[in-house]
């Protein structure tokens, strides 16, 4: 992909780019990649028993659901997504008679009450209007005893390949702090914040967990070249720059990421999770 060939972004307001979560493919280079190793610990770490139903809020290109489906042995799965061009990825993708998709909202999600022994959602409810509307949802539709768990990103500290970005926009650009998606953007991405949240919505014995996972990028093209599809809070400011300035940011992380004298460059994950049980 070219320098100056970065999508036009859609803006809301003269200056603030509208978060773009609708290329699935694009998603997939950006951040789908590292959500895969994320989910495999989140589910080892839920530990719950074989043969449940699952709901999965907010599937995406099915990173979760797949993880789900290879070592949770589900009797059946289900995602919603409000993202048509996510969930063509996913049906491309996972390819199993257990699983199942629909068009959904985590706000008013689609199905009956106390219907699945488990609903999760991976690096979702930041992005929610309403995250307790959301989190209240997902309580709703499993059955009592049944498990709510979702994780997002550390974007304050430790998803890494975010954090060097937004410090080195904020440097060259304050005003991209209000973008920043660890010092502005998305306040319940904390353990305290997302356990109060699960407490909110009734949900007993909460439970956090913070997991890490390695970020490996071959170079620099491979860290980079995704920030230009144009993909959430990052690329839609990449997006919104002039060639001059977006050559500006590019420069300024090439002095700032640890370049290993191989190119390579390497990086930590980091996301919160959280779980509680449904009780009523």
């Amino acid at each position: 992909m070219a320098e100056d060939h970065a999508p036009e972004p859609v803006t809301v307001g003269p200056d603030i780019p509208r978060d773009n979560w609708a290329d699935g493919d694009a998603y997939e280079s950006y951040v789908g990649r590292w959500s895969r190793p994320v989910a495999r610990e989140f589910i080892r770490w839920l530990n719950l028993p074989s043969n449940q139903r699952w709901l999965v809020v907010g599937c995406g290109t099915g990173a979760l659901s797949d993880t789900i489906l290879s070592i949770a042995h589900p009797i059946a799965v289900k995602g919603i997504d409000p993202s048509s061009g996510f969930l063509s990825v996913a049906r491309k993708n996972i390819p199993d008679s257990r699983f199942e998709f629909a068009v959904g909202s985590a706000q008013s999600i689609p199905e009956p009450s106390s219907s699945y022994d488990a609903a999760v959602s991976g690096l979702v409810l930041n992005f929610v209007p309403q995250p307790l509307d959301a989190v209240r949802e997902m309580t709703r539709v499993v059955r009592p005893g049944g498990t709510v768990a979702v994780y997002v990103w550390d974007y304050a500290e430790k998803m890494e390949l975010m954090r060097t970005f937004w410090d080195a926009a904020t440097a060259l650009d304050p005003a991209a702090t209000e973008l920043d998606e660890g010092k502005r953007r998305f306040p319940i991405c904390n353990p305290d914040s997302l356990s109060d949240l699960f407490t909110s919505a009734g949900l007993r014995d909460v439970e956090t967990c913070v997991i890490q996972v390695p970020t490996p990028f071959r170079n620099f093209n491979d860290y980079w070249l995704p920030f230009l599809a144009g993909q959430g809070p990052a690329g839609g400011y990449v997006a919104s720059l002039s060639p001059e300035r977006r050559a500006a940011l590019r420069d300024r992380l090439q002095t700032t990421l640890p370049i290993q004298p191989s190119g390579s460059i390497d990086l930590v994950a980091g996301a919160w999770a959280i779980r509680g049980i449904v009780q009523r």
